[in-house]
């Protein structure tokens, strides 16, 4: 029996030594991630984030690497850590904590997910109208037109599946990568350098930061698609899957805090807060704003095609972080209840749930960032930051994760944004 340990102990370091060289789908699922993350939030994150300030804008930018790339570790890790081959999130909950607390994470990690695709059904619609508005000189199309047929286009692509998903994914995001950082550069002549001898009071400092963390939070998770992107990892690397892993969503979180946070500043610097505070107004992503207001011909039209590869990118990973949460929730409930459930029958109802909500949320047009900050964030906060953290010291799969600083790190960040949420909320 000794010798049985010695073996599986030695199989284990085995596997564990094995090397994992980067690959071309590893490329493939960075972009997808990277894609994922840079959607409404990053769009709306400018607006938010530069209101409050520069200099609390550095902190944040120092923050927010460890906190994106450290919390989605723990996801990722939380999911690998299943012994039940191709098991999801929602699987993966009821296999540690057992079908009632199963039930109850499918719920919140639907609701997590599914108010930023309507986020994305509202988002794409104003930026595609305040495209043809502002920048071809037409007539508004009516929005339940609109809003329809662009929603229709996306999901069309996700319903096709996850390979052309991932490859339209692909496709757009090295444009988006590319416009966004030569948009960031482009406007440097325009930044107003005064706003570096602005320094807010202590208490003001640490109310921006702590305020805008949820802000910050949405608009670098990536969390949806971390389900699948681990489901798919195990089935190619095994035991080596969490190795992988982390390697990935370090270079995602690199990439995003790279390229985005050189963005957010750079924006930040050529406009006022007063025009900030006007773009939350018109409830318009950063970069339809800067559109409408600068004169230059790239900023004009290149501009509104960022926001438009942003949002369809982003609604990509979301969607199936949404889909999957509802199929867990019909799947749980007609266990409980003893009915009988086709995949073809789920399929049908979660499509036409999906368009019907989403376009009738695009026609009603509510504030984004006010969806953000009430639905979006603290679920989010609870399922990505906390429940991985509080899986780490209750399940022995993942005990040797037990005992490190960065678990406190992620568990601070996560009540940090939950508290500022409720308080915005009260306040």
């Amino acid at each position: 029996m000794q010798k049985a340990a010695q073996d599986t102990t030695q199989s284990t370091a085995k596997q564990t030594a094995v090397k994992l060289p980067w690959t071309s789908q590893d490329t493939t699922w960075m972009l997808s991630l990277f894609g994922t993350a840079v959607g409404a939030g990053i769009l709306f994150l400018p607006i938010n984030a530069g209101m409050g300030g520069f200099w609390p804008l550095v902190v944040m930018a120092l923050i927010i690497g460890p906190m994106t790339y450290l919390a989605h570790r723990g996801l990722s890790r939380f999911v690998c850590s299943s012994k039940i081959e191709g098991s999801d999130i929602t699987q993966v909950v009821e296999e540690h904590f057992g079908k009632g607390a199963g039930k109850a994470i499918t719920v919140l990690y639907f609701f997590a997910i599914y108010p930023i695709v309507l986020i994305y059904g509202v988002s794409i619609t104003n930026v595609v109208d305040s495209f043809l508005v502002h920048q071809l000189g037409m007539e508004s199309i009516p929005r339940w037109l609109l809003s329809g047929a662009l929603i229709l286009g996306m999901m069309s692509v996700m319903v096709a599946g996850e390979k052309l998903m991932l490859k339209v994914t692909q496709f757009l995001v090295y444009p988006l990568v590319a416009i966004l950082a030569f948009m960031a550069l482009y406007m440097i002549p325009n930044w107003k350098m005064d706003a570096l001898m602005e320094m807010p009071s202590a208490g003001d400092f640490i109310g921006t930061i702590w305020l805008t963390i949820p802000v910050l939070i949405f608009a670098f998770n990536h969390s949806p698609a971390i389900s699948q992107f681990a489901v798919s990892l195990k089935r190619e690397h095994g035991q080596n899957a969490s190795r992988k892993a982390d390697v990935i969503l370090r270079n995602t979180s690199l990439m995003l805090v790279g390229f985005v946070m050189l963005f957010v500043f750079s924006c930040v610097l050529s406009l006022s807060p007063a025009q900030l505070a006007e773009a939350k107004a018109q409830n318009l992503p950063i970069l339809s704003y800067l559109a409408n207001t600068y004169d230059s011909g790239f900023i004009v039209y290149f501009a509104p095609l960022i926001a438009f590869i942003a949002i369809v990118s982003s609604f990509f990973g979301h969607y199936m972080g949404a889909t999957e949460g509802m199929r867990g929730i019909i799947i749980k409930q007609a266990e409980s209840s003893g009915k009988q459930v086709t995949e073809k029958g789920i399929n049908k109802f979660i499509l036409g749930f999906m368009f019907f909500t989403i376009w009738g949320v695009a026609i009603i047009n509510p504030s984004v960032l006010g969806m953000i900050e009430a639905l979006g964030g603290p679920i989010i906060a609870a399922i990505l930051y906390l429940m991985p953290m509080y899986a780490v010291y209750k399940v022995p799969a993942l005990q040797q994760y037990r005992g490190r600083v960065s678990n406190i790190f992620v568990i601070i960040a996560g009540l940090l944004s939950m508290t500022a949420i409720v308080f915005g909320l009260l306040s």
